[in-house]
């Protein structure tokens, strides 16, 4: 696993590098998407996540759901326009999830993409993904080792 800023940034998956969001298509056609290393670090230890319900309606650039820590409540950001097919109820009944494995069991919803070809060319991955994120970590100052 590639780091950026000692945040881990795993290179087989997509990112929405300004939002710090992670995307993984999956062979349904699909896509899985959660909150990266760096953005759980920022936020500190995770109190709440409200993904929101299968069904829902999403646009890129909107919200899938909220999350709050001591020090930060905020939105996961749909990278795509779709419906979300899949929210991760345990995320909802254990927030911590999302500090401890934001890659793995954090994930946060699955969303059926209208459009995934046309929205995954504003994604990155592999080692373009690693050094844009590095470049906007340091840019902003953020460390996940500090």
């Amino acid at each position: 696993m590639a780091t950026a800023n000692n945040c881990n940034v795993p290179e087989d998956l997509y990112y929405w590098v300004r939002e710090h969001v992670w995307v993984r298509p999956e062979d349904d056609g699909t896509i899985t998407i959660g909150m990266t290393d760096a953005a759980q670090h920022l936020a500190g230890i995770i109190v709440t996540a409200t993904p929101k319900k299968e069904g829902r309606k999403v646009k890129k650039g909107r919200s899938t759901g909220t999350v709050e820590s001591g020090k930060w409540v905020g939105p996961i950001k749909s990278p795509v326009n779709g419906v979300i097919v899949a929210a991760n109820e345990a995320v909802s009944a254990n927030p911590k999830i999302l500090n401890s494995d934001p890659y793995g069991e954090g994930w946060f919803v699955r969303i059926q993409p209208n459009d995934w070809e046309a929205d995954k060319a504003d994604l990155l991955t592999g080692q373009e993904a690693v050094t844009a994120y590095e470049a906007f970590l340091k840019e902003e100052g953020i460390d996940c080792g500090a």
